[in-house]
C-alpha cells in the first residue's frame, strides 16, 4: 500500500489551517518538513496523522 504525498493546501485542508499556520507550524517543530521533490514540498499522509495522533497523546491526561 502506498503512502499518499499531500500538498500544502490539502494538508491545510485536512488540518483546517491556512498554508501560513502549516509553515508556522513547521517552524516549531509541530508538523513534519516536507520531502522535496525536485521544486515541489510534499508531505507523506502517514506522518501527518502521525503529528496530530502525537498532539491528541500529549493533551490526554
Amino acid at each position: 500500500m502506498t503512502d499518499p504525498l499531500l500538498t500544502a493546501r490539502e494538508v491545510g485542508t485536512i488540518l483546517r489551517i491556512s498554508q501560513a499556520s502549516l509553515y508556522r507550524r513547521m517552524a516549531d517543530g509541530t508538523l513534519p518538513k516536507p520531502v522535496k521533490l525536485g521544486g515541489l514540498s510534499r508531505w507523506p499522509q502517514s506522518e501527518i496523522l502521525a503529528a496530530v495522533k502525537a498532539a491528541g497523546e500529549r493533551r490526554a491526561p
